[in-house]
């Protein structure tokens, strides 16, 4: 290979990783400490737990959700948490997923095993703010972006929609190969023993639609409870008592056919 052509490489390079620093570097704190690593409960609805040492704990407003710890939410429980770059993402009902269980990769915010999560990449400058959300069949990466996951069966089949931006999604489980680029508006299932699926088009918004249902019944629910965020379901004083494991939730509900 001619020597400019490696010169050239090193500075893309370079400025690759430059740049990145910059945008790290550049994004505002919202918290301190060690709180910049964690997640803050900003809003909930139902019961909503983490497991400390096998055991769910209810957590409450305000609450912070340590790395590798997960979170878990009952039948009628749902969520908003935010990390310290601005960002957020809301679990719903039904759902397990383990907040940064990568700690030293800044990359890896969610692993998703059961239920669904939406996520809001918050970008600086118009600079990409990398990201990566994974569930045992799926891998999506994310630079700035409103989307939501959501594993559907036993067999962890991922449904990936994007409503803002783009995201890159590959198989977790299969040789690789090129990942899905997906748009706004645009959506992929993955599928455990299978290739993934070609994108499709959300043709008049149907999945959307149903989706933003389901939201904005839990934002209508949390609205209505008084100031200071304590669900009527969950147990007083919060993260100082476990919550109930006696009961099973039922398995998330598939969305509608297209």
């Amino acid at each position: 290979m001619p020597h400019t052509i490696l010169q050239l490489m090193f500075r893309f390079t370079f400025a690759s990783a430059l740049t990145a620093g910059v945008v790290l570097a550049q994004a505002p704190s919202l918290f301190s400490g060690e709180q910049e690593r964690l997640a803050k409960t900003l809003q909930m609805t139902g019961q909503v737990s983490v497991l400390r040492d096998s055991n769910p704990w209810v957590l409450k407003v305000g609450d912070w959700v340590n790395l590798r710890q997960t979170i878990v939410t009952g039948a009628d429980g749902f969520a908003v948490f935010q990390v310290s770059d601005g960002s957020t993402f809301e679990v719903y009902p039904n759902s397990r997923v383990v907040f940064r269980n990568n700690a030293g990769g800044w990359k890896d915010l969610l692993d998703l095993h059961l239920g669904r999560v939406k996520v809001f990449i918050q970008k600086f400058g118009g600079q990409p703010n990398p990201n990566r959300v994974t569930t045992p069949t799926a891998v999506i990466s994310v630079r700035g972006t409103v989307f939501d996951v959501q594993i559907e069966d036993e067999d962890a089949t991922t449904l990936v929609t994007v409503d803002e931006g783009q995201v890159a999604v590959r198989h977790s489980l299969l040789p690789p190969s090129e990942p899905k680029l997906l748009n706004a508006g645009e959506y992929v299932r993955v599928y455990k023993n299978q290739p993934l699926a070609h994108k499709a088009f959300d043709k008049g918004g149907a999945l959307k639609r149903t989706m933003q249902a389901a939201t904005d019944a839990y934002y209508n629910v949390m609205m209505r409870m008084p100031r200071g965020g304590n669900s009527p379901t969950s147990v007083p004083g919060g993260g100082g008592r476990p919550a109930d494991t006696e009961a099973t939730p039922p398995p998330p509900p598939p969305p509608p056919p297209l």
